[in-house]
């Protein structure tokens, strides 16, 4: 259950900082509301102003695992369009690649490999999360439940799963080791995702999602 305090000020400012001081907690970690702005007194103006204000702690996130009820008839469908649509998408653009579409545990996993087909891929993943985008598109088009698809090219996925992973671990062991809080770079949410899931049965350490997209952000603090 996360925390909260309701604290008192001349101005906002002094309200906030005495309830996060008693709280303990960081301003990014806090949801503030201000819920009484009046005079000490009704009946004397040169009274000073009393602000309230109430603080209350973000609670710690952890990814949501999603009910997959898609039937294998509407997998197979899925398949069968995806792969149509890619055969002739990469003809067009990217020739040399080799494309493989697979079910396994109710999903679609779409691989591409070859050589020069970087710009599939993009800075960051950009491209490779649009085309995967248009993909779920085309997949969702004939089903009534959610086809989930998931496409990774030359292995980007696999391998930054592998860097974040390793991202999480450190920066846990950092904040387990000083105390301190830490705020990693925006990332997308499926890259959220993975370094909450990694953390998320850390003894010592929990994650909370802050900000909003695409700067949203995860803080790893001490428990």
């Amino acid at each position: 259950m996360s925390k909260s305090v309701i604290s008192e000020g001349k101005t906002t400012q002094e309200a906030i900082e005495k309830g996060l001081k008693e709280i303990k907690l960081p301003r990014e970690l806090c949801e503030i509301k201000i819920l009484e702005e009046n005079k000490k007194s009704f009946f004397d103006i040169l009274a000073p102003k009393i602000v309230r204000v109430e603080i209350k702690e973000i609670e710690a996130r952890k990814p949501e695992e999603v009910e997959i009820e898609t039937t294998d008839e509407e997998l197979n469908i899925a398949k069968k369009d995806v792969e149509e649509f890619l055969n002739e998408f990469l003809n067009k653009i990217s020739p040399e690649a080799k494309t493989t579409v697979e079910i396994k545990d109710k999903c679609l996993y779409i691989s591409i490999n070859g050589e020069n087909i970087g710009n599939l891929i993009g800075y960051r993943g950009e491209t490779l999360y649009s085309i995967e985008n248009i993909l779920k598109a085309i997949a969702n088009k004939k089903s009534e439940n959610r086809v989930v698809v998931r496409l990774d090219i030359e292995d980007y996925k696999q391998k930054r799963v592998e860097t974040l992973e390793e991202v999480a671990k450190k920066k846990a062991s950092i904040v387990e080791r000083t105390g301190k809080m830490i705020t990693l770079e925006p990332m997308k949410a499926y890259e959220r995702k993975i370094i909450h899931s990694v953390l998320q049965d850390n003894p010592n350490v929990e994650t909370r999602s802050i900000g909003q997209e695409p700067k949203r952000r995860i803080v790893i603090t001490k428990k």
